[in-house]
């Protein structure tokens, strides 16, 4: 039997092994149950303990967690506390800090360095760790699919996908790939030089999520960490207390 990681996100379903204090191989499908065919629903792991971070809608949280309660003989949800593993949240109320962005800073914290971590998923965040283990807060924008889905939706002559960056494009793909791809590049550059001036050196740039390979090209010397917020994940696992696990 064996302890498995699951992230069920806005966008994604993921998946892994809880091996020692990291996950392993990540499995993922585009959203939760409700993508899931029968034989792959079938297929999901079983085993000992299921830890389990959400940022889904209610309803499929609650199927999804059905599911692996019917798997595992333990189901442990992940919920943002002010401090965990020395990492210490900068949000007056826990609650409201998002559990997927906590635990890339449990993730990125490991580094004892100081790090922006940056998400691109259905959203951008963009959070500011010191090498201590202290949040400096963050932002949070649009992602460059939801502001091509958002401008589709009220334009739909503006395609909703599509188009290569240029720095000045001539053709509406493109120039939409470069205004949204550009925009979030844009504002991660700016959250990092400003960091500078609040810690006094520029911090590493860590960068997750599914949107985050097409930015990758235009952040020089970003670090593309896939799985870190299953690595965060991890991390809670390992050290709750002896009680607790």
């Amino acid at each position: 039997m064996s302890d498995w990681l699951f992230d069920l996100g806005n966008s994604r379903f993921k998946f892994a092994p809880l091996l020692d204090a990291r996950a392993g191989a990540v499995q993922a499908w585009p959203h939760g149950v409700e993508a899931m065919p029968a034989p792959a629903l079938a297929a999901l792991p079983q085993g000992d303990t299921a830890y389990v971070a959400s940022v889904a809608a209610p309803t499929l949280t609650a199927a999804m967690l059905a599911v692996l309660q019917a798997r595992f003989g333990r189901v442990q949800v992940v919920r943002t506390t002010a401090e965990h593993a020395g990492v210490r949240i900068a949000y007056a109320d826990p609650a409201r800090f998002g559990v997927d962005r906590f635990l890339a800073l449990l993730a990125a914290a490991q580094r004892q360095q100081p790090v922006i971590v940056a998400g691109v998923g259905t959203a951008l965040t963009i959070d500011l760790l010191d090498a201590d283990g202290r949040h400096h807060g963050g932002r949070i924008a649009a992602s460059p699919t939801t502001m091509r889905e958002a401008l589709h939706a009220r334009a739909v002559q503006l395609p909703a996908s599509g188009g290569d960056y240029r720095e000045f494009a001539d053709d509406t793909a493109d120039a939409l790939a470069s205004g949204c791809d550009g925009a979030a590049v844009a504002l991660i550059e700016r959250s990092r030089v400003q960091a500078a001036g609040v810690l006094g050196s520029l911090p590493t740039l860590l960068v997750h999520g599914g949107g985050a390979p097409a930015l990758l090209p235009l952040l020089a010397d970003a670090q593309f960490q896939p799985s870190l917020v299953l690595d965060g994940l991890a991390r809670w696992a390992v050290h709750q207390p002896p009680a607790a696990r």
